[in-house]
């Protein structure tokens, strides 16, 4: 005689389960900062984590702008986009988006950290990312704090 096994599952989190959390960019290595971000969108440091719901937190990045690389990386790394058209290729340096756009190059890092599937999307809208130290989130991260105990998390390993 065999007995089955109970299925367990966890139930799917509401909206206001996630809660906020704030990184400061300042002096941190691009790749270890971003797979950080990726860990909590995806909510992969929480105990209650499932692959296929939006269990993770919103991550809002500030001073995106003093954020460092290693190497030769800050005048040699390129991002290059297409449209499929002849002639088309833009080649955007790091040196020139780090003046200009800093918020893509987090936004871009994160991208590729995250599963390639339809949740993905959803994950990078909860990442806000600011080029300086100013963000008009105050609110909801104090609303968070008071439920969860978290403040800033920083990425030193």
């Amino acid at each position: 005689m065999t007995t089955k096994l109970k299925h367990y599952s966890i139930k799917e989190n509401k909206p206001s389960d996630s809660s906020w959390v704030l990184i400061d960019a300042e002096d941190q290595t691009l790749g270890r900062l971003s797979s950080n971000i990726a860990m909590i969108l995806m909510g992969k440091n929480k105990p209650n984590y499932i692959p296929n719901d939006l269990t993770g937190d919103t991550v809002v990045v500030i001073n995106a702008s003093k954020i460092s690389v290693t190497g030769k990386k800050y005048f040699q790394k390129t991002y290059i986009s297409h449209t499929m058209r002849p002639g088309s290729t833009k080649v955007k340096k790091f040196s020139d988006l780090i003046e200009n756009n800093p918020e893509f190059i987090i936004m871009k890092c994160v991208k590729g950290m995250l599963p390639k599937n339809k949740l993905a999307a959803r994950m990078l809208k909860r990442l806000k990312v600011y080029a300086g130290n100013e963000h008009p989130h105050e609110a909801q991260l104090k609303n968070s704090n008071k439920s969860d105990n978290k403040k800033e998390v920083n990425s030193d390993n």
